[in-house]
């Protein structure tokens, strides 16, 4: 079993996500699992599993998650524990393999409960990915379509594992374009719902997405309200075309390119009431220089927002983003 030691990390607020939870490092010897049985090998059939864990720290935690796997005929293949500086608590992402036909999957749950209650927990989520449904999620956009199209080619490859309901946006795209012949061709609804400043279409967007089980905003350029967030009730991503909390607003690549920056990025990040300031998941930059003009900016930053956006969907998937405190994430 690898465990990897992590210092003070960052991790995902509270009230923005509702779905993972995972963790960072245990630098006590009393959390590492020397004590746990050690793993039976599991059957060529074995398939992997992940779990996330948020309780208060107490001792001989990973040994007894390594113990009820390792009970159950699984191996862990890695921990990741985060234990903050002067706070009593405990997170940790564990993935481990196992047998489903030894630990069935509604056994698996029930184990995985009695360790929460055992230990006060106040988040434990297991995920098995071949054995789960995928996360079903909505794509909202507006006119550019270059992260759209990202992850409309990130799910059709495989490179997303989400199931795609439907894709929103307050802008017409004509029959011909390349977005609506990719949609019809895989069955995929596409709404789009023109908008005013006195009408965001809000009521009709929720009836939409209400079986999703997160939202993507692919360069949506609409404000979503804090009524919205509150009645929708689960988790948001965005892409925001720079790297904030610098550039925040309207053109913050104008912003960049006007403060003369050296490095240009692109954040993903999740979206609460307040305008580009939730709890950021991944950020990426490419140095730019005093021979970039404005439209280099614009492609290099683009390319950016792709990449960040396609790894935070995935990280998310996969239960790396953990909430920590009120603005921050820990993404392992």
């Amino acid at each position: 079993m690898l465990v990897r030691r992590r210092g003070l990390g960052f991790l995902i607020g509270s009230p923005f996500s509702h779905h993972c939870s995972p963790k960072a490092i245990s630098t006590s010897p009393s959390r590492n699992a020397t004590s746990s049985p050690s793993p039976t090998t599991t059957t060529t059939g074995a398939i992997q599993g992940i779990h996330v864990f948020h309780c208060p720290d107490a001792v001989g935690i990973v040994a007894k998650l390594s113990e009820c796997i390792a009970s159950r005929g699984g191996n862990i293949n890695s921990v990741d524990v985060f234990v903050p500086e002067n706070k009593h608590v405990f997170y940790s992402r564990s993935e481990f393999v196992f047998d489903p036909s030894r630990w069935p999957r509604a056994v698996m749950d029930d184990d995985f409960a009695k360790l929460s209650r055992s230990f006060n927990a106040v988040r434990s989520t297991v995920r098995v990915p071949d054995l789960d449904p995928k996360y079903k999620i909505a794509v909202l956009a507006s006119k550019q379509d270059h992260c759209l199209l990202d992850v409309l080619h990130g799910w059709q490859e495989g490179r997303l594992p989400v199931d795609l309901k439907c894709v929103i946006s307050n802008h017409d795209r004509p029959p011909n374009t390349h977005v609506i012949r990719f949609l019809e061709r895989h069955g995929i609804p596409y709404h789009y719902l023109p908008m005013a400043l006195t009408n965001k279409r809000e009521e009709e967007i929720l009836g939409l997405v209400e079986d999703t089980d997160f939202l993507v905003l692919a360069r949506y350029m609409q404000i979503l309200s804090g009524n919205f967030l509150e009645r929708y009730g689960k988790d948001v991503i965005n892409i925001h075309h720079g790297l904030l909390p610098s550039f925040k607003g309207g053109y913050p690549i104008k912003q960049a390119f006007d403060a003369g920056v050296k490095l240009i990025g692109a954040t993903s990040h999740f979206v609460t009431e307040e305008l580009d300031s939730g709890p950021i998941i991944e950020q990426m930059v490419d140095r730019v220089s005093h021979r970039d003009n404005l439209r280099s900016f614009v492609q290099k930053s683009e390319n950016l927002e792709k990449q960040c956006l396609t790894s935070a969907i995935r990280s998310y998937c996969a239960l790396r983003v953990l909430p920590y405190e009120v603005k921050k994430t820990a993404v392992f």
